[in-house]
């Protein structure tokens, strides 16, 4: 992902924030409590700074998705990064309590502005099968920065302790020495962004035919009608709401179990790390399962694991559970993200991003608040037999029961939320997730040679990639061989009209997977794996991955089945790399005018193909290129060539010629090299 410029920008931007966003925190309760008198004051005073970053979403939040979506979005980042610098920067000055209240509400609603405007920014930057770990590195960033905040911090009151003298020129020593660093983060943030030219305006920009207020009622009504988008905001809204109560209750429930500030950090410490796993691991564990199905079964498996964590009351046991619960909820909410970025049109992705973030930050408060609540009206619960001490058997205090009402609650929202977005009418969810279990996909690459095959759906271009891809080749002295699947055989070419030629008709989903798999083992039997002895590159359009797409995904066989059998009829033989030209299937099916038997089915059944390349690619990405095949042609041609130029080692050239230069597209055709 970090290959990609753009990206790459916005992250170190992202980064620098984060940091900044975590250092302030720190530092702005710290100068809370020093400015405070007494220990109740400094205690309100600490709550007031943690209520006032909570509170303005309820108010700025809907407007801060109008304004991701009405306003050039990279001078919205660039300039919500300057006026949270400055306002940083002037809380030294100041000196006040009152104005470092003032500073919270306000850095907290340029921040609404500045997370839409960068959410809805991401799935434009980066290629639609990447997003996902877009998505893992943001979130990794965002959340992990707050260690190196905290190391920061830290240090510099250590500094100010120990060495008292060399912080003498600021008032409060290392407080004014971590707002300084973190106004100045920000700008330095500032300056990154500016730097990056591929950040669209906006879809409105510049348009405002629309009032703020319509264009925000727009967005919800985007939401409420949509039945994907509601499922994914019900079950969003609704994890972090019963995740909110066991953040509440965490200490108590601790306590109630005998543990002390130790136990404190070990659950959380678990908690944190099961939920890294999750943003890590999650989304490859389960790639090959669909994201809608993956999300609210996550939701569901997290209220679930709840109920053993709240009712069995063994520290070591709800330790481990909480692991449990924490990749559960790592897994939904990356794979959350992703689904709005790939389900949200671009027109209203910010409303809708800050309108989740309005709704999540506003359940987090209220359970904040009513949760310690609840568990103190509940009290102590007790049913069972006796023993003979005459204690119950059954035992619990408050915040047991509370947390074990939130996992009601979250299995509820789970449960809905997997039926609005259940977009699966072949296997069972159990069988879709043990398909999805990680294997070994056998075979490897040739040792001499160098394969390239490239796959994509319908009107991808991937034909027109190829032959570009073979005239550079040549003209820098490889050899060359262009193949095509199926039918590039004698047995390929009948195989072919039989699986293509809409007169053959209906024929079934394994019948049509043994006829792909014959084609591809005279294929590789007969050229492929004879060009590759020879050392020449082999450019192949299409190969395994297009019958796992096409006859796994497409007619709804067992993924692992059809996989096995185009494997066994390659001979394990697997592509250097997998060059994936994703489309939307509604733009390529409008490229030709005369269709074959499978350019003539549904558009449901393309959309499931272009889904499971994304898969293929999302779980190899050191063995995949994907490309949007909307991009100019020369910028695709670009981009094969950079990744595909130091795989051509072990491929044979004449000695004479000159190593291919990738960043000049077109400059080494065939045509132009005759010349």
């Amino acid at each position: 992902m970090l290959r990609i410029p753009a990206f790459r920008s916005l992250w170190v931007g992202l980064g620098l924030s984060s940091l900044g966003d975590w250092l302030g925190l720190l530092a702005l309760t710290a100068m809370a409590n020093q400015l405070a008198d007494g220990y109740a004051a400094r205690n309100y005073a600490i709550a007031g700074v943690l209520l006032l970053r909570v509170l303005p979403a309820v108010v700025i939040g809907p407007l801060a998705g109008y304004v991701a979506d009405h306003m050039d979005r990279k001078l919205t980042l660039v300039w919500g990064d300057v006026v949270r610098g400055l306002l940083f920067l002037s809380i030294p000055v100041v000196g006040t309590l009152w104005w470092v209240f003032v500073v919270t509400v306000l850095v907290e609603a340029v921040s609404l502005v500045w997370g839409p405007a960068k959410d809805a920014t991401v799935p434009n930057l980066v290629p639609a099968g990447r997003l996902d770990a877009a998505n893992q590195i943001s979130l990794a960033t965002t959340y992990g920065s707050a260690v190196p905040a905290a190391a920061i911090f830290s240090l510099l009151t250590v500094v100010d302790r120990v060495f008292p003298t060399g912080m003498a020129a600021f008032e409060r020593g290392a407080v004014d020495v971590a707002l300084y660093l973190n106004g100045g983060s920000f700008l330095v943030s500032a300056v990154v962004i500016a730097r990056l030219h591929q950040i669209p305006r906006g879809p409105a920009a510049g348009h405002h035919d629309q009032s703020a207020f319509a264009a925000i009622l727009q967005g919800w009504a985007y939401v409420v009608r949509t039945r994907v988008v509601r499922g994914l905001v019900l079950g969003m809204v609704g994890a972090f709401a019963a995740g909110g109560v066991v953040v509440g209750l965490a200490r108590t429930f601790v306590a109630d179990l005998g543990g002390g500030d130790a136990g404190y950090g070990v659950l959380f410490g678990a908690v944190f790390t099961g939920m890294g796993l999750g943003l890590w691991r999650g989304p490859r564990l389960m790639h090959r399962t669909s994201r809608r199905r993956v999300f609210g079964a996550a939701i569901t498996g997290c209220g679930l694991a709840l109920f053993p964590l709240a009712l069995v009351p063994h520290l070591e046991i709800v330790t481990a559970l909480a692991v449990v619960v924490g990749f559960l909820a790592g897994a939904a909410w990356v794979t959350g993200l992703t689904l709005l970025g790939l389900e949200v049109p671009d027109e209203v992705r910010g409303r809708t991003f800050a309108f989740v973030a309005s709704l999540v930050r506003l359940a987090l408060a209220l359970v904040l608040a009513v949760a310690p609540l609840a568990a103190g009206a509940i009290g102590a619960v007790a049913f069972g037999p006796e023993n003979a001490a005459g204690q119950p058997l059954f035992s619990y205090r408050g915040a047991a029961v509370t947390i074990l009402l939130a996992a009601v609650l979250m299995t509820a929202v789970g449960v809905l939320s997997y039926r609005q977005m259940d977009d699966s009418e072949g296997p069972s969810l159990l069988t879709d997730l043990r398909q999805s279990l990680p294997r070994s996909p056998g075979g490897a690459p040739a040792a001499v040679g160098c394969f390239i095959a490239l796959e994509g759906g319908e009107g991808a271009g991937k034909s027109t990639q190829a032959r570009r891809l073979e005239d550079w080749l040549v003209s820098a002295g490889y050899h060359v061989l262009l193949t095509h699947e199926p039918g590039d055989t004698d047995v390929g070419r009948e195989l072919r009209r039989i699986v293509l030629d809409p007169a053959t008709g209906p024929i079934s989903g394994r019948t049509e997977t043994l006829l792909y798999a014959a084609d591809k083992a005279e294929h590789v039997e007969q050229v492929v794996a004879p060009a590759l002895a020879r050392g020449a590159v082999v450019v192949t359009d299409r190969y395994v991955d297009s019958t796992i797409a096409y006859q796994a995904a497409g007619r709804d066989l067992d993924d692992a089945e059809v996989e096995g059998i185009a494997r066994w009829a390659t001979q394990g033989l697997q592509p250097h790399l997998t060059v994936l030209l994703d489309l939307e299937p509604q733009a390529g099916l409008t490229r030709f005018e005369e269709r074959d038997r499978i350019e003539q089915e549904s558009l449901d059944f393309h959309e499931r193909v272009r889904a499971m390349f994304l898969r293929l690619a999302a779980a190899r990405p050191d063995r995949y290129l994907v490309v949007d095949a909307r991009q100019p042609v020369e910028e695709i041609e670009r981009r094969i060539r950079a990744r595909v130029e130091p795989l051509l080692t072990q491929a044979v050239r004449e000695p004479d010629r000159h190593s291919p230069t990738p960043a000049d597209p077109g400059a080494g055709s065939t045509a132009e090299a005759r010349k």
